[in-house]
């Protein structure tokens, strides 16, 4: 059975849930803050992948054996199921340390951390929309990985509100919710 469904573009502040979203098969990729829709960028650009590819591989080498798990986009993320549950986003990298907010399709909750990649068409939204997002969720950190500046913008949650330390491209990066794990910034942006 053909299933059709008529979605607005984020102004008209319509307001959908994870049910809606869950039901909608219309090929695109779209994500949901606080009842609004929004429609994914098209497949990123190479950098973009491999930057993500090379992220991914240093967190899955440490959680080799450890109880906490990482992923890859796409994979859905209900940010408030308990009040509204009408937030659903794909962050580019997530780790997840309680196992009991995976049900076999999504997390169900806020994850330990998240992590986007900066592209042209998402800067905006990753750095402001997701940015409140995530800190509203209480994600506990959040990173924004810039491959042109070759930057990582690290935002720790602390009461509530995320404190931001910057890092360079020669850096070290201490993650935070993974004792123990350090980020090799020129591995992840060299050519």
């Amino acid at each position: 059975m053909e299933k059709k469904i008529a979605m607005s573009l984020p102004e008209e502040k319509q307001h959908y849930t994870y049910a809606d979203y869950y039901g909608w098969d219309d090929g695109e990729r779209w994500e949901l803050i606080e009842g609004v829709s929004y429609l994914m960028s098209p497949a990123p650009f190479q950098k973009h992948q491999e930057v993500l590819g090379k992220l991914y591989l240093q967190f899955a080498d440490f959680l080799k054996g450890k109880p906490c798990k990482v992923f890859i986009a796409p994979f859905d993320v209900r940010l408030n199921p308990e009040t509204g549950d009408d937030t659903v986003v794909r962050p580019d990298l997530l780790i997840i340390c309680d196992r009991s907010k995976l049900d076999g399709k999504c997390c169900v909750g806020a994850p330990d951390m998240t992590i986007e990649i900066l592209s042209p068409s998402s800067e905006r939204h990753d750095r402001f929309v997701k940015f409140h997002a995530y800190q509203n969720a209480g994600v506990r950190e959040y990173w924004i990985v810039d491959p042109n500046t070759r930057t990582i913008q690290v935002c720790i949650l602390e009461n509530g509100k995320y404190v931001v330390t910057m890092y360079g491209d020669n850096d070290a990066v201490p993650v935070h919710v993974l004792d123990g794990c350090v980020i090799d910034t020129q591995a992840v942006f060299e050519e």
